[in-house]
């Protein structure tokens, strides 16, 4: 059993958790995910470590409430435990070596897997760029640590509310014309969001990194579940990933992959939400 230590509500549809892991901690990287499992009957969900402290043996996890079981760990509290932790799993994103100018882009919940990437590229003496991006500025996560790692950090909101009114590629295509130098694009969130940075960047050949999540069973690269075409070839991302050359991803294939269980992940979900009123 792993004990949550803390709990934050980072807007009415993201939470984030602190949980002791020990045996995660003492080797996890940046980049790196883990499967969470919040009670016995309970399905696993692949989280990325969205920070680690190796002296409290704790590592953080973000989700967004979107089903019943993203819901179900939402509604457990700090003094509770999570039933599984298993990891860390996944390769870990190469942010510890000097590539130059390096633009870390978040939309959304995916802001909070880019932050430990980006403190590590930091670390590392790259010069940082980020830009963080969501639909409005209430879902805007992790600004302050953001903030706090970046050489010139951007906000993006679809409303306008907050930062430039637009999306994320915006302000990188808008870096692009103005001549600025770009070593590596590292990049997290929607499919949608994702493929588009990859088709701002592709033309002017910016090497571009992505991370995705797809949906995964065991995440040991046994069931397949969790597989992408990247370049033509068959991929596992909990294996050979989550990290990939974001020029080569087919997210047409991703995208509709993901929606393959919509219909029985919306019964799941009005289930749950008759039985217990919704999340807490």
């Amino acid at each position: 059993m792993y004990e949550i230590k803390a709990k934050r509500v980072l807007n009415p549809s993201t939470k984030m958790l602190v949980l002791t892991a020990p045996d995660v901690t003492r080797v996890c990287r940046p980049g790196q995910f883990v499967m969470v499992r919040a009670n016995e009957t309970g399905e696993r969900i692949p989280l990325t470590i969205a920070d680690c402290d190796r002296k409290k043996g704790e590592i953080t996890i973000v989700f967004q409430e979107v089903g019943k079981s993203t819901k179900l760990l939402g509604s457990l509290e700090v003094g509770q435990s999570v039933q599984d932790v298993v990891g860390p799993l996944g390769k870990p994103t190469e942010a510890e070596k000097k590539y130059g100018t390096v633009v870390v882009i978040g939309g959304g919940c995916g802001t909070a897997i880019c932050y430990p990437v980006a403190k590590a590229f930091k670390e590392a003496g790259n010069y940082l760029i980020t830009i963080n991006g969501a639909r409005t500025a209430d879902l805007l996560i992790f600004r302050k640590e953001m903030e706090a790692i970046s050489d010139e950090m951007y906000e993006t909101t679809d409303d306008g509310t907050c930062g430039v009114h637009g999306f994320v590629t915006t302000v990188l295509g808008d870096l692009i014309q103005k001549g600025k130098k770009i070593d590596l694009v590292f990049a997290v969130g929607p499919v949608p969001m994702m493929k588009f940075v990859s088709k701002t960047t592709e033309p002017k050949k910016i090497p571009t990194v992505v991370s995705l999540n797809s949906l995964m069973v065991d995440a040991t690269g046994m069931c397949g579940a969790c597989r992408v075409t990247v370049g033509g070839q068959m991929r596992f991302t909990c294996v050979d990933g989550p990290d990939f050359d974001g020029h080569q991803v087919d997210y047409n294939e991703l995208m509709g992959r993901l929606n393959a269980y919509r219909d029985q992940e919306v019964i799941s979900d009005t289930r749950w939400s008759k039985e217990h009123g919704g999340s807490k």
